[in-house]
């Protein structure tokens, strides 16, 4: 499992993905899932990952692959709604040549999701989560974030902070706090965390920030948050509806 977050704001995008991949408990690894398909002061696409490994592997290979040929490619599309539909005619591509071998009696999910987010000089910065067969949808005003993957325990903590309005800075120590929730609860997700921050219209070299277990923001926050909560927690009334058992007799 993993646990995906893109987001667009009305300052620009934010992106983060955690690295865990797992086939059960005892087979562990670390992958990135963060993928970038820049061209200087014209592109910037980020593509973040979740589901088969297999699947996302291979359709961001060919899609890579794809840049250099004389077709459809993440370089030479005119709108990140192309992009998006080419993400999804790849996905289907590769479902369709692998997800085949699924018998009746497998349980293997060969399906994969993606956020793909960007922007594209002429247009405004996009944002769209493409679904295992091909179709998407795109990120508006009212609803600016998505997920994949692993994404209930965070998604209470965005719901009640991100709006449209808030700025890349805070929907980064918001991002940061879900991943806390989930990596508490979840042990399919796990550290390090790739985040991308990306001003509108800048169309900058991406640097994505890598978050390990040693990172001492993530630590604060961590701290803080817990804290933060017991103490909020301690102040709230209790029920006045419950009486002990021993104040009843």
């Amino acid at each position: 499992m993993t646990y995906c977050v893109a987001m667009r704001l009305e300052a620009g995008l934010l992106f983060a993905s955690d690295s865990r991949t797992n086939a059960g408990i005892d087979h562990i690894a670390s992958f990135r899932k963060m993928h970038l398909f820049e061209q200087p002061d014209e592109r910037l696409i980020v593509l973040l990952s979740a589901g088969n490994l297999a699947t996302t592997q291979s359709v961001v290979s060919l899609l890579r692959q794809r840049v250099d040929q004389d077709r459809p490619n993440l370089r030479n599309v005119t709108s990140m709604y192309d992009a998006a539909v080419l993400v999804g005619t790849t996905s289907k591509e590769v479902y369709a040549r692998d997800g085949c071998y699924q018998g009746a009696g497998q349980s293997v999910d060969f399906g994969g999701d993606f956020l793909l987010g960007g922007q594209i000089r002429g247009e405004a910065p996009r944002l769209f989560q493409i679904y295992s067969p091909g179709n998407f949808i795109e990120a508006t005003f009212d609803t600016p974030y998505f997920q994949i993957g692993e994404s209930k325990y965070g998604k209470p903590i965005i719901d009640r902070v991100v709006r449209h309005h808030t700025s890349l800075i805070e929907a980064a120590k918001c991002t940061l706090i879900s991943f806390d929730s989930t990596l508490r609860s979840n042990l399919s997700v796990g550290l390090p965390i790739d985040m991308l921050l990306y001003q509108a219209n800048s169309f900058c070299q991406a640097k994505p920030q890598r978050i390990d277990q040693d990172d001492p923001y993530f630590h604060l926050l961590q701290k803080g948050w817990g804290e933060g909560l017991k103490r909020v927690f301690a102040r709230l009334p209790n029920a006045s509806w419950f009486e002990p058992e021993a104040k009843k007799e």
